[in-house]
């Protein structure tokens, strides 16, 4: 598990994906979630602008980030 820790309200899905290094690039993210690839807080989504906020988390690949203040 990787631990991502912000100092703003919130991060967006795709920004969460490649600050954890759990995609190569922003057009991965971009596919990946669309495609359905992508778990938060166990359930699938495909809005790649989903507000990620302390305590939530996102799977791809059995990697999970958690996002902590």
């Amino acid at each position: 598990m990787t631990e991502i820790k912000i100092e703003t309200e919130f991060i967006k899905l795709d920004a969460l994906l490649k600050f954890a290094n759990l995609v190569s690039s922003g057009g991965e993210a971009k596919i990946r979630i669309a495609e359905g690839e992508v778990l938060v807080n166990g359930e699938i989504c495909t809005m790649r602008g989903k507000k990620m906020r302390p305590g939530d988390t996102a799977v791809i690949d059995g990697e999970t980030a958690l996002v902590v203040e």
